[in-house]
C-alpha cells in the first residue's frame, strides 16, 4: 500500500500551507496519517514507511525523529537537515517560504519561520551562533540520536534547487552516529532524478522497503 499525505494548505486540505523547514505543522499531519493507517484492517502496523521527494524529504527524517513507528524511510533531494546548512546551500526555489496570510484567521495561526530568530537565518546567517540552545533544539541532525529506522538517500549532483551538500552533510552525521542508511548519487537526473536516472533509483527504493520492511 502507498499512502500520499495531502499536506494542509495543499491540493484540497484545509489549512495554511506553511512549509516543513520551520514549522511542526507537516510533521504532526505526516505523524496523524501514520496512526491513522495503523487502524487500517489492511496494513500492518509494525512495518510503515515513509518516501519524500525535497522539502518531503526533510519531512520524512523529521517524522522519523518524532516517531519510532516509521520503521524505513526514502529521501530523494531532501533539504534543510541543519540550519546551517539552509546558511551554506540555501534553496533555489522559493515555495519553502511562508506566504502573507489572507484573512484573520491565518493570521492567528503563527508558525516558529515568523520568529526573529529564523528572519535572522535569512538576513544575517553570519551572525548566528548554531550551537546555541534554539538551534540545536530544532536541528534534525543535532537530534539524530532519535532516528531508530533506516534511511535510504538519493540525490542528483547536478540539482540546481537543492544542493547536494544538504545530503553529503547529512550522510557525515548518520556515519558518525552509527545509523543504518545507504546513500545513492547520479550523475545527472536534477531535481526531480528523471529518467535515465529515475527507474534506477525507483527500483532502489523498492528494494530498499522490501528489505527494511
Amino acid at each position: 500500500m502507498v499512502y500520499k499525505i495531502d499536506l494542509r494548505g495543499h491540493g484540497n486540505s484545509e489549512g495554511v500551507a506553511t512549509g516543513s523547514y520551520f514549522s511542526s505543522a507537516y510533521t504532526i499531519d505526516a505523524v496523524s496519517a501514520v496512526k491513522s493507517l495503523q487502524k487500517y484492517e489492511n496494513v500492518n502496523p509494525e512495518r510503515i514507511g515513509m518516501w519524500g521527494h525535497s522539502m518531503s524529504g526533510n519531512l520524512v527524517l523529521r517524522s522519523m525523529l518524532v516517531s519510532d513507528e516509521i520503521k524505513a524511510g526514502v529521501i530523494w533531494a531532501g533539504a534543510v537537515y541543519s540550519y546551517e546548512d539552509f546558511a551554506k546551500y540555501r534553496i533555489s526555489d522559493n515555495s519553502y517560504a511562508r506566504r502573507p496570510e489572507q484573512s484573520r484567521e491565518q493570521e492567528e495561526d503563527t508558525h516558529r519561520e515568523n520568529s526573529s530568530e529564523v528572519q535572522k537565518l535569512r538576513d544575517d546567517p553570519e551572525d548566528l551562533d548554531f550551537n546555541d540552545s534554539f538551534w540545536t533544539s530544532i536541528s534534525l541532525t543535532k537530534n539524530i540520536n532519535y532516528l531508530s529506522g533506516a534511511i535510504q538517500l538519493h540525490h542528483s549532483v547536478d540539482d540546481n534547487v537543492v544542493n547536494i551538500g544538504y545530503t553529503r552533510d547529512l550522510v557525515n552525521v548518520l556515519e558518525s552516529a552509527g545509523k543504518d542508511y545507504s546513500v545513492f548519487e547520479y550523475a545527472g537526473g536534477g531535481h526531480n532524478i528523471v529518467s535515465p536516472y529515475y527507474d534506477t533509483a525507483m527500483q532502489r527504493t523498492v528494494e530498499f522497503f522490501k528489505e527494511k520492511l
